[in-house]
């Protein structure tokens, strides 16, 4: 069809490009225009084809995939979807990849999910950076963190506001950073769902962990809420809210696709609704579909404050477009605005 995606496939492993042919060409609205095993001869095939989107591996002969990615955003930028392996040198070089312009990353077939659900999520994902404005072709890198003054931190030790939960996908490493990174040290303790496979949490958690003036770390089952602490959940988990006593604390654990997605912001944002209930701000940031928004307006309904990013500052304005539509979101806001009013809400409470 004429109006279908168009996407090229860049990766070394002839079975990889076998099987995304094969199985994308299966996803209503998709096309596999072209394949290339390296990119030497995926600038070839670029120039003939014309595609919408690139599904690009990083590690490759020839020439490395974040070179590539780097001279394609410079001369040529398109909505790129990383394919990575599930390493730790993987995922760290696929976060670079993002830094440098990507917008989503899957890990490699059968390390992680079965075929069906890869093919789903790639095939989602492709969709979500379809969507992604041309802007959006360009990294956060120069917005630097604003802390918060003094005096606001001190505000923050009478707080009566526990549990802050961030939900984000398309586009949401970058916006998470650039919330996180404008907290102060003893905000309220953060439950943070992006969307993004095992591993990759990992080393995303790091690296958040090295520029945040709060600690960040992935979270693990049991792990109790504390101030000043930002919990990421780990990829192909869903993540919960559990309160025993006074103590707050996570359960991870698996479970089907909630809107495609594991882990899912609507499991998330209901625990919380459930166990935090007034005692909470949720804040729903970039990314495609509907995930998180029945889960905000649960969390509204319990009495919690709400915030979505506004549309001028999101790569892609689905969740938090939906939250908005069905009355979730008490507050819309521009990403570099969105640390602030979750600071003065939590200090008014």
């Amino acid at each position: 069809m004429h109006d279908d995606i168009k996407v090229l496939v860049v990766d070394d492993s002839a079975v990889i490009r076998k099987t995304f042919k094969t199985q994308l060409s299966k996803q209503e609205g998709i096309c596999v225009v072209a394949t290339a095993p390296d990119p030497y001869v995926a600038r070839e095939k670029i120039v003939k084809f014309k595609p919408d989107v690139l599904t690009l591996d990083i590690e490759m002969p020839r020439m490395d995939g974040l070179t590539f990615l780097k001279k394609l955003m410079k001369y040529y930028p398109l909505p790129v979807v990383i394919v990575s392996s599930l390493t730790h040198r993987g995922s760290k070089l696929a976060l670079e990849a993002i830094a440098a312009g990507a917008l989503e990353v899957i890990s490699k077939p059968g390390e992680a999910y079965c075929a069906d659900d890869m093919t789903i999520q790639l095939a989602e994902k492709i969709r979500a950076v379809y969507q992604a404005k041309p802007l959006a072709l360009k990294s956060y890198d120069d917005i630097q963190p604003l802390h918060v003054t003094a005096v606001e931190s001190k505000a923050l030790s009478s707080t009566t506001c526990k549990i802050i939960a961030i939900g984000a996908s398309t586009g949401g490493t970058e916006a998470i950073k650039n919330v996180l990174t404008r907290f102060p040290p003893n905000i309220s303790g953060i439950l943070v769902v992006q969307h993004m496979p095992p591993k990759f949490t990992g080393s995303f958690a790091e690296r958040l962990n090295e520029l945040c003036q709060i600690q960040v770390a992935e979270a693990k089952d049991g792990d109790t809420i504390t101030n000043g602490k930002a919990l990421i959940a780990p990829g192909n988990f869903h993540m919960v809210l559990k309160r025993r006593g006074a103590e707050y604390f996570v359960q991870i654990k698996k479970g089907p696709l909630v809107h495609y997605q594991r882990p899912s912001v609507d499991v998330l944002f209901k625990s919380v609704a459930r166990y935090a209930g007034s005692n909470a701000l949720g804040i729903i940031l970039t990314g495609m579909g509907r995930d998180g928004a029945q889960g905000l307006l649960s969390m509204k309904k319990a009495g919690a404050v709400t915030i979505a990013q506004d549309e001028a500052s999101c790569v892609v304005f689905g969740m938090p477009k939906e939250a908005v539509r069905i009355g979730a979101v008490d507050h819309v806001e521009d990403i570099k605005d969105i640390a602030d009013k979750a600071v003065s809400v939590i200090v008014r409470r």
